[in-house]
């Protein structure tokens, strides 16, 4: 089938089988952020945004994504590198494979939400899994992230 999408920006096409998943037929199109942990939907990995609202890609068939907007961590490096500053210096970028996914959800979120409580960014990012850290590292690194983007994180 022939699909017709924008990819980071820039509008393409291509034939696509039909039983071709999205995770495969972006890291065939160079996405390589976009990582697969589970398969399952259990992982958040393969996060990308699709008319910008964050999907996983494991479970949406390539040809969803016809007439539509895809947005990978490729195509938010200049946001993504903001970000990764305060990962960083908060230690919550330990072996870095779960980032992308992790990062593509925080940027949505921060765009979405405007003074969230930890409870309600807990929630947001329920989906992404990281098995080195405990999390703490990476909810300063949120608080410190909305509080540079002038937004507050309630208690």
């Amino acid at each position: 089938m022939t699909i017709t999408y924008w990819l980071n920006g820039k509008k393409a096409t291509a034939d696509v089988a039909p039983g071709l998943m999205l995770y495969d037929f972006l890291r065939s199109q160079g996405c390589y952020s976009v990582k697969c942990g589970c398969e399952t939907t259990n992982c958040g990995l393969c996060t990308v945004w699709v008319d910008d609202v964050p999907m996983l890609s494991c479970a949406l068939l390539a040809v969803r994504i016809d007439g539509r907007h895809v947005t990978t961590l490729e195509g938010l490096q200049d946001e993504a590198k903001e970000f990764a500053f305060y990962m960083g210096r908060e230690g919550a970028d330990q072996c870095g494979f779960c980032n992308p996914g992790f990062v593509m959800n925080v940027l949505a979120m921060v765009r979405k939400l405007d003074a969230p409580t930890e409870d309600e960014i807990k929630e947001f990012l329920s989906g992404n899994l990281c098995r080195c850290t405990g999390y703490v590292s990476h909810m300063r690194a949120i608080k410190a992230y909305f509080k540079a983007k002038g937004k507050e994180v309630r208690a």
